[in-house]
């Protein structure tokens, strides 16, 4: 029996202590609290979750001013679920509600042919700095 994946653009009924586990258990995890995941996601321009049986087993997210820049973030699929179009199928959910946007992501090397099926394209470089100390809100309070 084929098992049914549900995809789903909605906050409700997501176990954020579950799915940051999920993510550990993954080698997923950058270090998020499950309240600084489900604040990651409430802040998002749009997100979209996949499940089996219930559960989590992917999720994706894009950041967005609405106009003319997206980026893509936080694309995972649980490991035994890879490779059955989970990831695509998030991605182009998400990508129907970015008309007319620039959609830039970071992509680690062994993930750059997956998406360039989904017609993305290598930029010449990709920067980042991160302001304080990672994940720390509080060390900027008062500024």
């Amino acid at each position: 029996m084929e098992l049914k994946i549900t995809f789903s653009q909605a906050l409700f009924g997501v176990d954020w202590v579950s799915l940051k586990s999920a993510l550990s258990v993954d080698n997923f995890d950058n270090g998020r609290t499950p309240d600084q995941l489900r604040l990651s996601f409430e802040n998002s321009h749009s997100f979209c979750f996949a499940r089996a049986e219930g559960k989590i087993v992917g999720k994706a997210r894009v950041l967005s001013d609405g106009v003319g820049n997206a980026y893509l973030l936080d694309v995972w699929t649980q490991s035994a679920y890879r490779k059955q179009g989970i990831a695509s199928e998030m991605i182009r959910i998400l990508k129907t509600g970015l008309p007319g946007q620039h959609l830039y992501l970071q992509a680690d090397d062994d993930n750059v042919s997956f998406y360039t099926k989904l017609g993305f394209s290598s930029q010449p470089s990709g920067m980042s700095c991160i302001i304080g100390e990672y994940l720390n809100t509080e060390c900027l309070e008062g500024r």
